[in-house]
């Protein structure tokens, strides 16, 4: 998929980095076999990971699901357009590993590349040598794939499996490294390649008595050639542990599972690459979905009131209410609200940037009782969100128009 200048924005720092040669990428790298004995795999041994999750998670601002965590949206600030990563969610297939940043290693290897090598003659880059290179900033929306999950049991009566979300498994964050494309043909891409493996340095997951082995999944060199970033910082901080300290992929615009965390190793192939993470998940599958259906890429448009559900609202109105709409494929054109199902009113937006859009809207009041609040957004691509979200068993892309619950007194 080509660059969409509406979903991630960037600022290049081009000063000295700029004139480093490939010779001098390579300088920086152990290369061979004289790299194995400082593998990042090795590295992130030397201290376990004591805890699914790292950062304090208080009842305010997160619900927590085991090795999950997600925002509350009541505990949003409004007049903040970023997402601190304190207050980001967290999704880990197993839990954060602390690595040693300065023993840390990013291997590359593969056949993908124009001199051939195998893992065990991989070049290894150390964190200090990667921040030497040109270095870049992209503001873009992160989301887990799974976000809203929830509502196809509690809003369409057919429950999907998995962790529970509602809308919470998202953020915008500015993410600052630099650019993939920029390492990979400083290293020598081969013309005729594929697809890039990325590991991450996570344990093993283990499932019903399976080890699928480390969180990875291969993207197509289109994509990693075009706005595929790999991150150090986030919102000008270093990365916090549980948001991939000390590097990370960041694939904007698409599903939260292909920008791996912890990044171990890039595999550059000449083939199509798989893994459970592109075969045995996050493919829609189930319902009327056809057996074939790809790997899922570019996530869909949302909407969430920054409100706690069964909030109260005075029946005379007057009262700004404020939330959020966004999309994996570009900036929001526009967003619609409506208090009673039916009549539907244009929201003003109060951001036309990269990221998510706010917007406001003044209560106008309604008869005392149970009602519900409705949002529904379209992206500048066109797409606008449904009523219903069509099944599947991994309830991914829940894009409906939740209906969010409040009580008029």
């Amino acid at each position: 998929m080509g660059t969409n200048s509406a979903t991630a924005h960037t600022a290049d720092n081009t000063s000295s980095a700029a004139a480093l040669s490939r010779r001098t990428v390579l300088g920086l790298a152990a290369v061979g076999a004289g790299a194995a004995a400082t593998r990042p795999g090795a590295a992130s041994a030397e201290t376990p990971p004591d805890g699914p999750i790292l950062k304090p998670l208080p009842e305010k601002d997160f619900v927590v699901y085991g090795s999950n965590a997600e925002m509350r949206w009541d505990s949003v600030d409004h007049d903040r357009f970023l997402t601190p990563q304190p207050r980001l969610f967290v999704r880990n297939d197993t839990s954060t590993p602390r690595i040693d940043p300065h023993s840390y290693r990013l291997e590359v290897f593969g056949d993908g590349l124009r001199q051939e090598r195998s893992r065990d003659e991989a070049v290894s880059l150390s964190l200090a040598g990667l921040k030497r290179l040109p270095h870049t900033r992209i503001t873009t929306v992160h989301e887990c794939t799974g976000n809203g999950r929830s509502f196809y049991g509690t809003q369409q009566g057919t429950p999907a499996a998995g962790t529970q979300w509602k809308l919470g498994a998202v953020g915008t964050v500015t993410w600052e490294g630099v650019r993939l494309r920029e390492v990979l043909r400083r290293l020598g891409i081969a013309p005729d390649a594929v697809d890039v493996m990325a590991t991450g340095l996570d344990p093993s997951y283990v499932d019903k008595g399976t080890d699928y082995g480390p969180v990875r999944r291969p993207i197509p060199v289109g994509k990693a050639l075009d706005d595929v970033l790999l991150a150090w910082a986030a919102n000008g901080r270093r990365l916090l542990p549980d948001h991939g300290f000390p590097l990370r992929l960041v694939v904007p615009g698409w599903v939260g599972i292909a920008s791996i965390k912890w990044l171990g190793s890039l595999e550059v192939s000449r083939s199509p690459l798989t893994s459970p993470w592109n075969t045995k998940w996050y493919r829609m599958t189930g319902g009327d979905w056809p057996a074939d259906s790809p790997p899922l890429t570019t996530n869909p448009v949302r909407s969430a009131w920054e409100l706690v559900e069964g909030e109260s609202l005075s029946r005379r109105g007057g009262r700004v209410l404020h939330g959020r709409s966004w999309s994996g494929a570009g900036r929001i054109k526009h967003v619609e609200v409506s208090v009673d199902g039916d009549t539907w009113h244009r929201v003003r937006l109060e951001d036309h940037r990269d990221g998510w859009a706010r917007w406001s809207y003044r209560w106008p009041g309604a008869t005392a009782g149970d009602h519900a609040l409705l949002a529904r957004a379209t992206d500048v691509r066109g797409r606008t969100q449904p009523d219903v979200a069509r099944f599947n068993d991994g309830g991914y892309f829940f894009d409906a128009v939740v209906r969010h619950p409040v009580v008029i007194v």
